[in-house]
């Protein structure tokens, strides 16, 4: 058997590059003592070539023997020698002054793909083989330092409460089954808040604080869809919250009823979240079909999933709307949204994921929801200031936006004047922030309190609109730091079934006649 037989057997051909492997020789060979710095470890040298292989451990112990490190040489058999070996050594070196190879390059390229073998060899299972291949593949491989590389193959074996996927790929399937469980930047949904920020700006962090069951994930699903579907741009969601179904379906929800996105998908659909999971389709005529009290589509006892699903096609235009809808957004290929739910995590793991998807998917926009103590420490709430800086460090290095979610305390503060006091983290985390909103529902026995205009400093205000639906709830959003200039207080409309959020405008506190 040959040694390229033998070599295609050992490595898979996407990790085969001969050429590189030889231009990588005749650079040390033109210059032995190069071999100081560039040199390759024992399991590190997983040339494909055996003969690359020979005239490396040559360079080793002869050409470069006074120059490469001893403890380098150890695990090394001696190199054979021949005429024929001899010729090819002078050949390799004329052809790397002949090309004018770069040595820091051309070494950097030859460990990163030696490492991939390494690790590929090493691999316990055919899964992790196949991640570790598709590294190679990843949009901003070239761009890899030697030690990021190490990072993201790493990140490869995390395996603690570990779980990732899109949340856009599946998504009919999933609804079909029944059984779900410092430029301007990219403008947010909401036009005082882009104006304020100068939009989502690449190489800053931003987080938005609510109280608990507020509805933090939900507004992170809503700037996400906006950023993925709207302007086009690849999203990473990390949740330590809500789990990947319900992000699905709160995904599903706020897309069907987004008017922008809808222009995105052609479908005009008003469906609650609620009549998603319970499957809830009204007919287009009621006599033709059985239905409930409340008028849906009735599922019979002993009815198939199947059977039904036939059923709705046949007489319900929007429930055909909401499959058509769920299709669109499984083929959105070009910007998806990358989710990966997280259980146990160390600030490092948390690196090398978004890390790993910065390279493999290109991804510039991350949301980490909800920012909290690694699990090396928690209950230490100083402790999130670490883990904030370290998003923040990623941020300005890699130039990405992060947003992340936070903790308000249940305070008796009324929501215009809220402040940092109000945290229930560290307080020391807004040092680190560009930019904090912190959200409170107001309580509608006090909307009589209030008022709000679209543009601030307004002769007129309006008063606070009482809603009879109880789904319908005011938020106001103080912003608290921004890096940008402004920190205006504002009013938002909500409605959490259909995951919609309007910015009203700039709120206060009703002016008292003097």
């Amino acid at each position: 058997m040959s040694a390229e037989k033998v070599a295609e057997e050992k490595y898979p051909k996407i990790l085969k590059n001969i050429k590189l492997e030889y231009a990588y020789i005749g650079l040390l060979l033109e210059n032995p003592k190069s071999i100081a710095k560039y040199y390759l470890s024992f399991e590190d040298s997983q040339f494909s070539d055996d003969m690359a292989m020979n005239l490396y451990k040559s360079i080793l112990f002869t050409e470069g023997g006074r120059y490469a490190p001893e403890n380098i040489k150890r695990d090394f058999s001696y190199p054979k020698t021949s005429e024929e070996i001899y010729k090819l050594k002078q050949d390799l070196k004329q052809e790397a002054i002949k090309n004018n190879y770069n040595i820091e390059s051309i070494f950097t390229k030859i460990k990163k793909l030696f490492l991939l073998k390494k690790y590929y060899i090493k691999a316990p299972t055919k899964k992790m083989q196949e991640q570790i291949l598709e590294i190679k593949s990843y949009k901003r491989y070239k761009e890899m330092t030697i030690d990021e590389l190490e990072n993201i193959v790493s990140q490869v074996g995390i395996k603690r409460g570990v779980s990732e996927g899109r949340l856009n790929k599946g998504v009919t399937e999933f609804l079909l089954e029944g059984n779900n469980t410092l430029t301007g930047g990219i403008p947010l949904p909401f036009p005082i808040l882009t104006d304020v920020f100068k939009g989502l700006r690449l190489g800053e962090t931003m987080a938005f604080a609510m109280p608990s069951n507020s509805g933090k994930s939900r507004f992170t699903i809503n700037l996400a869809a906006h950023l993925a579907f709207v302007e086009k741009k690849k999203v990473l969601i990390i949740s330590n919250e809500m789990s990947e179904e319900k992000m699905k379906l709160c995904l599903i929800t706020t897309i069907l009823n987004n008017p922008k996105i809808q222009k995105e998908f052609g479908q005009e659909i008003r469906i609650s979240e609620g009549e998603l999971l319970e499957f809830k389709f009204k007919p287009d005529d009621k006599k033709s079909v059985k239905t409930d009290k409340k008028g849906y589509i009735l599922k019979e006892d002993g009815e198939t999933q199947e059977h039904f699903i036939k059923k709705l096609k046949k007489y319900s235009t929007q429930f055909n709307n909401v499959v058509k809808a769920t299709d669109w957004l499984n083929n959105q290929t070009n910007n998806p949204i990358c989710f990966m739910h997280i259980t146990e995590h160390t600030n490092d793991d948390l690196y090398k994921i978004i890390l790993n998807y910065y390279y493999k998917e290109g991804v510039e926009y991350v949301f980490y929801d909800t920012l909290k103590t690694d699990i090396e420490h928690i209950g230490n709430g100083e402790e999130i200031k670490k883990t904030a800086t370290v998003l923040s460090n990623i941020a300005q290095k890699y130039k990405i936006f992060i947003g992340s979610t936070l903790q308000l305390l249940e305070s008796t503060t009324a929501p215009v004047n809220l402040t940092i006091n109000d945290m229930a983290a560290s307080k020391t985390v807004k040092e680190v922030l560009d930019t904090l909103c912190l959200f409170k529902q107001i309580n509608n026995q006090t909307f009589d309190d209030y008022e709000y205009s679209e543009i601030e400093e307004s002769k007129q205000y309006k008063d606070i609109k009482v809603f009879e639906n109880p789904d319908v709830r005011y938020y106001a959003c103080v912003v608290d730091k921004n890096r940008a200039g402004a920190k205006p207080k504002l009013l938002f409309r909500l409605n959490l079934a259909y995951n919609e959020w309007f910015e009203l405008g700039h709120l206060r506190m009703k002016q008292k006649l003097k």
